[in-house]
């Protein structure tokens, strides 16, 4: 093993939103030493502040710039969004700050993620946000995040929200609270007209601790293991030869985010023994769970002409939802309807050309395809080979049908009479449902809500236990989204938060 050059008590791996909330949370007890890593940059770009600007920062250095494989129902790939720097997809994502259907997290504790329900997680929830003038009971005061719907409103999402109530969904009076459906104002991360991310909230005030310190530019490149415990990690530093280890004789908590966090624990050696002898790793830990159960949200939009020009947006383009049934005889949600004042952001596509356009987006949100992420190479650097496996399981592809069909009977209510003009997509000739089974499968895109890669549970696919502690190997834990094990009903940016919040409590317990 490499001579170790300092000893932390906790090292964070990933300075993104999970990251950025537990080198806060562990460095505010006096004597605990907390080294933060992260891998990009100490600021996002200028535009980040930006409400607006946001789509402009997936083609930037704040994004790692992963793209899928080809997707076997669709035969394309499709661009992912995966911050990079601190504050992670905090500083880069369209900052709707939702936490999805309650019913959404029976799923975890159905599958053996015991503790980890709705009910558990609220007390996390709270503490996470600052939502003054809401029900007590549900949302949080004094939280380091400022939470709140669209100041000022769109006019246009104003009048889809209106034209989803005229098509008889209900008016949710808390959408981001959890426990309604219909349609409501979304809550955002925007907070005087500019973006707050988990680095401002959380890491910003926390850096004039002498006990934290934050290292940017360090990608870490393995886990050092001795004894089945993780005994601290060895990273490359931008700009500079060779390696760096530290030592850790506390905990060393991943914070890598879906994508990184399975990369990083193959590198190390743990995780599907074949494939990691298939790319020349030495096995440390057989964990066959490491990197499956890949689970996102897929999108599609219903996008109209504008009559009259359309204002510019102060906000994040998308300021309400929708969380409604697909069909009759559903028990819960399982579409989010996201109404937009503009054509294209998530989308591949972006008529009409000018901009004179806004949509109706539907994402089924509860999709039974599941996919991996798994090692292109052992070189740290090289981006992992991604498979959501979109529609990989045809229910989801049937759910997204019936949700552009909702979505075109929302289109068409009377309160959008002043600003329709037309529908450019599907438009006029795309029917029927084989028609838009065509479309959903040539326009797919991401919702960019990747989960699931080292899940909670106790099963043999399980990679953490209801503690977030790695099974077999002592000192390590996961705190982000990769360890849910279903996705929620919704954005994830919330969840993230209470998870991260909740394993700081488990961790300093």
């Amino acid at each position: 093993m490499q001579a170790i050059t300092d000893s932390y008590d906790f090292v964070v791996v990933g300075g993104g939103t999970a990251g950025s909330v537990l080198a806060a949370r562990l460095s505010e007890p006096d004597g605990a030493r907390v080294l933060l890593l992260e891998a990009g940059g100490d600021g996002p770009p200028t535009a980040a502040a930006n409400p607006p600007a946001w789509p402009t920062l997936l083609g930037t250095s704040a994004n790692w710039g992963d793209t899928t494989v080809r997707q076997s129902a669709t035969g394309t790939t499709t661009p992912l969004a995966r911050g990079r720097g601190l504050g992670g997809g905090s500083a880069i994502s369209a900052m709707t700050f939702v936490r999805g259907h309650h019913s959404g997290y029976g799923a975890w504790t159905a599958g053996g993620a015991k503790g980890w329900g709705y009910d558990d997680l609220l007390p996390y929830f709270k503490r996470s946000e600052n939502a003054p003038g809401r029900d007590p009971v549900l949302r949080g005061v004094g939280g380091p995040l400022t939470v709140g719907p669209a100041s000022p409103p769109h006019p246009v999402v104003a009048a889809l929200l209106t034209a989803a109530t005229q098509t008889g969904y209900r008016r949710a009076a808390d959408i981001a609270a959890g426990l309604e459906e219909g349609f409501g104002w979304s809550d955002l991360n925007i907070v005087g007209g500019r973006r707050q991310s988990a680095a401002d909230a959380y890491l910003t005030p926390a850096r004039r601790r002498r006990n934290l310190t934050v290292v940017t530019g360090a990608l870490v490149h393995r886990l050092l293991l001795r004894d089945g415990r993780c005994a601290g990690v060895e990273y490359g530093h931008a700009g500079r030869t060779g390696t760096v280890a530290v030592g850790c004789h506390g905990e060393v908590v991943l914070t890598a985010g879906t994508i990184g966090t399975p990369q990083l624990l193959m590198l190390s050696g743990i995780g599907p023994r074949a494939h990691l002898r298939d790319k020349g790793i030495d096995v440390a830990f057989d964990l066959p769970g490491v990197g499956a159960n890949l689970q996102d949200h897929p999108l599609a939009a219903v996008v109209h002409r504008a009559a009259r020009p359309v204002p510019p947006g102060a906000n994040n383009h998308g300021e309400a939802i929708g969380l409604v049934r697909s069909r009759l005889g559903i028990c819960d949600p399982d579409v989010q309807v996201l109404l937009a004042d503009t054509p294209g952001c998530h989308t591949p596509v972006a008529d009409p050309p000018d901009g004179q356009g806004y949509r109706i987006a539907v994402s089924p949100m509860r999709p039974h395809s599941r996919g991996t992420v798994r090692l292109a190479s052992a070189e740290p650097g090289a981006l992992p080979l991604v498979d959501p496996d979109y529609y990989g399981d045809d229910r989801d592809l049937a759910t997204m049908v019936e949700a552009l069909f909702l979505a075109r009977e929302i289109g068409q209510a009377r309160a959008l009479d002043g600003w329709r003009a037309h529908e450019v997509l599907p438009g006029p000739d795309v029917k029927d449902d084989a028609g838009l089974r065509a479309y959903a499968r040539g326009t797919l895109a991401s919702y960019m809500h990747p989960v699931g890669t080292c899940r909670i549970g106790i099963d043999d696919l399980a990679v953490v236990d209801t503690d977030l502690r790695l099974h077999g190997v002592d000192g390590l834990r996961v705190a982000d989204a990769s360890v849910m094990p279903a996705i929620p009903s919704g954005d994830i940016a919330a969840t993230v938060y209470a998870i991260a919040e909740r394993a700081a409590d488990l961790l300093r317990r």
